[in-house]
């Protein structure tokens, strides 16, 4: 029976973490999501087989949010999901070896379990191997009305918010369990307090928001063209889908100042030096000398070359013995002026970018739908001018978006404007694309920034500096979007200070360590 009520504890958990997420769950079962795992610490001494009901409880949360990369990449997709289930395991172990090595010093292991817990979503933002899908910040994307405070705190406001009601609960639960009816109506008074309060704090700040009537506007479009991902690439279709984006864009009136088109929309992959005088762009360049006024931000697909020498640890070597990085970039393109380019900086690791510490899987992962060498990386986000408008966009690609300190770099180097554009095809009419755009929706609270955004196939959408979706395209559907957008230049302090919550946490994360080390040094001397 015992075992059933293990299994059953662990499926619970998974169920109750997965079904929390947006944009279809239940986002409130985010606030007791790992009880049913902390009573698991408690029942199960054995830490490996501890370990064997959490690692079920991690994959059952990764499968029931991300199992729509399956469309993407099959086998790939359950290696991604089985690493990120063993990376979540690891504070959770901590806890359970605290638990059980430190009688009655339950402080100790609530506080190691939350600020370790921190420390592993801080480096999974952080390192070469970074799938910050999951953050449990992240969770609360589809209940913007809840965290209007996110642009002080950020995510990792939210994950706090989170794993600290995960503890008051159960130690709840295990007093009403012991009968220890002291103190019990404090304890759920707190505890209703912890988990209303920033709710109304965010709904205050909602009603109470500052007006934007004085920023300026400027008149964006922006183009969905709804071109499938799996033939884009092939050259005989390069000319036509120049012609789509184009037609689509003549709606585009002479108070326009920005035209978006979406994540590698000119894909006719040449070298970076080139790009004006490709053929098949000249009509782009007739276009924008119609328009003088108009400036395109547009995904591109091409290369730059390095001659002999490797130039990059990305530099890939061709048939003829040159260097050279392949390109996945933002470009900016305005009549008689030069053009600018962004090179996307946050990559898809295995897809398209290969941790260094991997390198030896290469061939593997090539066959998974990735590439050997990898793409080329800009060193840091910097912005794109826009004349006309007499401001500056931040060109934000794809992957990019989910990283909120990454994005409010943008906006420290002047940035009036939050420009997404993105290629969510790949997974078709599934949670993950919708995910994507809430995802946009937490960086839109965060900077108090509005934002545009082209996805090739859905869903483009402009969203507002309280992280409302103003105005949409349906998925799988050809059409335009206009809008004003207000150039706002206030910077939050989140955007300011980045993941302050977290680099405190990775100091907090040292002393419990140390304090582990000392409590462990007494018990064996005893």
């Amino acid at each position: 029976m015992k075992r059933f009520r293990n299994l059953g504890l662990s499926l619970l958990s998974g169920l109750l973490l997965s079904s929390s997420w947006p944009t279809s769950g239940i986002t409130s079962c985010i606030f007791v999501g790992f009880v049913p795992l902390m009573l698991l610490v408690q029942y199960t001494p054995k830490r490996a087989v501890f370990f064997a009901y959490c690692l079920l409880s991690m994959f059952l949360w990764n499968v029931g949010t991300t199992w729509w990369i399956w469309n993407s990449t099959s086998i790939g997709s359950i290696a991604a999901m089985l690493a990120n289930s063993l990376l979540m395991c690891l504070p959770c172990l901590l806890y359970h070896y605290c638990i059980h090595r430190f009688a009655n010093k339950y402080a100790i292991a609530y506080s190691s379990w939350i600020v370790c817990w921190m420390l592993f979503e801080y480096v999974h933002l952080n390192w070469e191997l970074s799938w910050p899908w999951l953050t449990l910040g992240n969770v609360f994307a589809a209940s913007t009305t809840w965290i209007q405070w996110y642009e002080y705190t950020g995510v990792a406001g939210g994950t706090l918010w989170v794993l600290v009601a995960n503890v008051m609960i159960f130690t709840c639960w295990k007093a009403v369990e012991r009968s220890v009816n002291k103190g019990i109506i404090l304890r759920i008074g707190i505890i209703a307090l912890w988990l209303v309060l920033p709710i109304c704090i965010s709904k205050w700040m909602l009603h109470n928001h500052y007006q934007e009537t004085q920023a300026a506007t400027q008149k964006v479009c922006i183009v969905q063209p709804n071109i499938d991902p799996y033939q884009k690439f092939e050259a005989n279709t390069i000319a036509n889908q120049i012609n789509t984006l184009l037609s689509l864009s003549a709606s585009a009136d002479s108070s326009t100042t920005l035209l978006v088109w979406p994540e590698t929309a000119m894909n006719a992959y040449d070298e970076q030096q080139n790009i004006e005088q490709n053929s098949y762009y000249f009509p782009v360049m007739q276009f924008l000398q119609q328009h003088p006024r108009i400036t395109l931000l547009s995904g591109i697909e091409m290369y730059k070359n390095y001659g002999t020498n490797a130039a990059t640890t990305t530099a890939r070597k061709a048939s003829n013995g040159m260097y050279f990085d392949a390109l996945n970039a933002a470009v900016a393109l305005q009549f008689n002026q030069p053009p600018q380019f962004y090179i996307k900086s946050k990559l898809v690791p295995g897809v398209e970018h290969l941790p260094t510490f991997f390198n030896f899987l290469a061939p593997v992962f090539e066959q998974f739908g990735g590439t050997t060498g990898g793409y080329g990386m800009d060193t840091a986000a910097h912005n794109f001018s826009i004349p006309a408008a007499q401001c500056q966009v931040a060109p934000i690609i794809c992957y990019e978006s989910i990283y909120g300190a990454y994005v409010a770099e943008y906006l420290k180097k002047g940035a009036h404007l939050l420009a997404i554009v993105t290629n969510d095809g790949w997974w078709g009419n599934t949670p993950g694309h919708r995910q994507h755009l809430a995802y946009a929706q937490l960086r839109a609270i965060e900077n108090r920034r509005w934002i545009v955004r082209s996805a090739n196939t859905g869903i483009s959408a402009v969203i507002d500096a309280y992280g409302q979706v103003q105005a949409t395209i349906p998925w799988n559907k050809a059409s335009v979007l206009h809008a004003s957008v207000p150039m706002v230049k206030k910077l939050t302090l989140y955007t300011l200070w980045g993941d302050y919550l977290y680099q405190l946490a990775a100091i907090l994360s040292v002393v419990c360590v140390v304090v582990m080390v000392l409590l462990n040094r007494k018990l064996v001397k005893r």
